[in-house]
């Protein structure tokens, strides 16, 4: 790890780190996404030839009951036990979170609202490459299942064998998903958000996947809605003297467990931060030395991490002063794992600095909400004359006559 100053340039480029668009990547999923538009279950198939090394039908794509029922035999007896105490817990969290639709109603018999109305299909992308992400599915299910979603698709790519991990099938089962496809990867965000014979499509695409997974959802954006464009995982943990300095490492050393995983110890403590880089040699990642914890606090709200933890004496006065983060993890007994996988908020969170505008994964982003107006004869005459002094000054006539119509 580097040793920095608040007051260096270097501070600038972490704090700039927002992904850029790779063109290579950008040309080849473009036409990834066009086979699939105009091809449906073939270019699938092609492709999943091609990228991960299995030949499958348009039949095969489709998970069968059967082999979902099957992957209860190649799990530990203790993983549902286990998951019932995750799924509560994410359950508990995001209940608390749903709005009600709503009425206001004014004297002369105007009426407003909103009325929240969940998506009707969302589409799950679960990874599995270097390991399947298990802790995923509960993480962006869940929170589509509390909203109301009316259909949810899962898709993830299939190991060399044609299989989708067990643990997968098995939390997927669990939660009820509706449909499970055995398709990754840039195409399987094009049959989302395209649909083929076989793929539905859907409204909404969420989840987390690599470079090409994320600039196809970021191509199909619009036609379909997405979480976000996510990057490399990070993590800034907020520390002084009276930090426990084996907690640190052991922190940043599970963010150095993702590929491109960045971690940051920001510190003004200049002993811990040299200890600190003794213990993490070839560690990608910085240490960032300031004046004070004000000022370290000040470092975290321009890096705008993904995870932040704030392992000082008394997180919580020090919490006050932090704007910008995915997920904020206070005292050193609550370590970003935590937030992984049993806490109850989803770990799908804003990275690359986006957190300065954006929030993690949550029920809002699974309902849209219809903005109610009902006016009475009286409510529209006491509004009339401000009306048509808008609708006048913007030269709309035909607005003005719709309402004068009334009064006629």
């Amino acid at each position: 790890m580097k040793i920095i100053r608040f007051t260096s340039k270097q501070l600038e480029k972490v704090c700039n780190r927002g992904s850029r668009t790779n063109r290579r990547v950008e040309e080849r999923v473009k036409r990834i996404i066009e086979d699939v538009r105009t091809l449906g279950d073939e270019a699938l198939l092609k492709y999943t030839r091609r990228f991960d090394g299995v030949k499958l039908s348009s039949r095969q794509l489709k998970v069968s009951q059967i082999e979902i029922s099957g992957a209860y035999q190649n799990i530990s007896p203790d993983f549902v036990t286990n998951l019932k105490v995750i799924i509560e817990n994410v359950n508990r969290f995001y209940r608390k979170t749903l709005r009600k639709s709503w009425r206001i109603k004014d004297a002369d018999g105007a009426v407003l609202g909103e009325n929240y109305v969940p998506l009707d299909k969302a589409g799950i992308y679960i990874p599995a490459g270097t390991a399947p992400l298990v802790s995923s599915v509960y993480m962006t299910v869940l929170p589509a299942k509390i909203a109301g979603v009316k259909k949810i698709v899962l898709i993830s790519p299939p190991d060399k064998h044609g299989h989708i991990n067990p643990h997968i099938l098995v939390v997927a089962d669990l939660l009820k998903v509706d449909e499970i496809y055995r398709v990754g990867g840039a195409q399987g965000v094009a049959a989302l958000a395209y649909g083929t014979k076989t793929v539905p499509a859907v409204d909404k695409i969420v989840g987390p996947g690599n470079i090409y997974v994320s600039e196809a959802k970021r191509q199909v954006f619009g036609l379909v809605d997405i979480d976000m464009i996510a990057g490399p995982t990070e993590l800034v943990i907020i520390a002084n003297r009276s930090s426990n300095p084996d907690f640190i490492v052991a922190d940043l050393k599970a963010q150095a467990e993702h590929a491109r995983g960045l971690a940051i110890l920001v510190t003004n403590s200049r002993g811990l931060a040299y200890e600190v880089k003794s213990r993490l040699d070839g560690v990608n990642g910085y240490i960032i030395l300031t004046k004070t914890l004000e000022q370290a606090a000040e470092a975290a709200n321009r890096i705008a991490p993904e995870h932040l933890e704030i392992l000082v004496n008394n997180p919580r006065s020090l919490l006050k002063k932090i704007r910008h983060a995915g997920a904020i993890f206070l005292g050193p007994f609550s370590p970003a794992a935590v937030g992984d996988y049993v806490a109850g908020p989803s770990h799908v969170l804003p990275t690359g600095g986006t957190a300065r505008f954006s929030s993690g994964l949550s029920v809002f982003d699974f309902v849209k909400s219809n903005h109610i107006i009902s006016y009475s004869r009286k409510a529209l005459e006491k509004i009339r004359e401000p009306l048509e002094k808008i609708a006048t000054i913007e030269g709309l006539s035909k607005h003005l006559d719709s309402v004068k119509a009334r009064f006629q």
